[in-house]
């Protein structure tokens, strides 16, 4: 087996593994595993592939530790505008470019260096090392983590702790680490009102008139404070189409929103919110008297919902402690918690009951043009992962 975490980078950063497509990177990764003892178990569905993989310490109640993360990336965009090809990755002045580098294939070959090298180091480990890595983190991540954790739950499979590999660091490797993340929830919005001629209002609703009050309440409205651990919710309109031509006022209006929500909310409690906004604004509001009754029918709305994460936190403790101790010994300096930013495949593994944390390259250059990652930081990921291993599956 190679163990060089660059060399092992840039072998799956050559497989234009967009999602949901794996173009091989799995196979590569089941290769080393299977070389260091691990047993592999493959949850493919439909047209996403995952593995599951585990080498069993000898103690049989021991702790079991997992790595996570995704062997697909998002589209490269224009390929005239990298400096050098995305799927031909490259080393320039210590610099490894190409799609990617950052998010996350680098993090998977220091995951899989650090491994070899624990495994070989320390055969008869006490605890417990799992894999489970998908190729459908970056798109509708329906058939990926989501599926897998569901089969495990349901023959009861333990984790204790889990380390995802997403790209965490803002400056320096390991100066942040994500010990949990906010919520998501989307929601697609079809307010209805009359269409008619701009120059005779009286025989119209206007659909967008009718939404504009809602949404200014909704962005205005303070949903919470955050707390210790969780930044302040947030909501945010994401996309709004209405309109056809200059002389038409619109009857419909379809508006799309979104928001990150903290642990001082609940995803029903959000909805709840949300729908006594829109039936104030739009079902129950003021209109012109010369509007004609008739045209009352018309004024309505239709909503739904897509959860596509609740918040999970994971606090002081074995996982934490041992993360933070370990990038100060490998790195030399602290790192600081954080929930915000985007969601991971995390909040899926949560709903084991397992200890998570995220720990991976610098993000400034996740899913742009010319991304890339440092040598030394994949290099300082092989002895944060293999540290965080001796301390907790030794």
């Amino acid at each position: 087996m190679n163990t060089d975490v660059i060399d092992l980078a840039i072998d799956l950063m050559s497989r234009r593994s967009v999602t949901p497509e794996d173009a091989g990177c799995q196979e590569l990764l089941c290769h080393h595993l299977r070389q260091d003892g691990f047993s592999i178990e493959n949850f493919d569905f439909e047209d996403v592939k995952n593995f599951w993989a585990k080498r069993q310490g000898q103690k049989a109640d021991g702790p079991v530790f997992l790595f996570a993360g995704h062997t697909d990336v998002v589209p490269s965009g224009p390929e005239s505008q990298w400096r050098t090809p995305p799927f031909q990755p490259v080393i320039e002045e210590g610099v490894l470019y190409g799609r990617g580098a950052a998010d996350m294939k680098g993090s998977i070959a220091a995951m899989i260096v650090a491994t070899h090298r624990f495994v070989n180091q320390y055969p008869n480990h006490q605890g417990s090392i799992a894999y489970l890595i998908t190729s459908d983190e970056e798109g509708p991540f329906i058939n990926g983590t989501v599926r897998v954790v569901k089969a495990l739950m349901e023959r009861e499979e333990k984790l204790d702790y889990c380390l995802v590999g997403e790209p965490s660091s803002t400056e320096l490797v390991g100066d942040v680490v994500k010990n949990g993340r906010r919520g998501s929830l989307s929601a697609q919005l079809t307010v209805n009102g009359h269409q008619g001629h701009v120059a005779y209002p009286h025989t119209a609703i206007n659909a967008i008139h009718k939404s504009l009050a809602a949404l200014h309440e909704l962005v205005e409205t303070q949903w919470d404070h955050g707390n210790d651990d969780f930044p302040a919710s947030s909501f945010q309109v994401t996309s709004f189409q209405a309109g056809s031509a200059d002389n038409i006022i619109p009857g419909i209006a379809k508006i799309k929103f979104n928001f990150r929500y903290s642990t001082e909310q609940t995803a029903e409690g959000i909805k709840q919110k949300v729908v006594a906004i829109f039936d104030r604004h739009i079902i129950n509001c003021p209109l012109n008297k010369d509007i004609n009754d008739q045209l009352l029918d018309d004024l309505s709305y239709q909503i739904s919902w897509k959860l596509n994460g609740e918040p999970f936190l994971t606090k002081a403790g074995k996982l934490v402690d041992a993360t933070l101790e370990s990038i100060e010994e490998i790195c030399g300096y602290p790192s600081q918690l954080s929930t915000a930013g985007g969601t991971s495949d995390g909040r899926f593994i949560a709903k084991m009951g397992t200890e998570i944390i995220e720990l991976g390259p610098v993000n400034k250059t996740i899913h742009k043009i010319n991304e890339a990652v440092k040598v030394t930081e994949l290099q300082q990921l092989v002895n944060i992962y293999q540290r965080l291993l001796e301390k907790l599956v030794l």
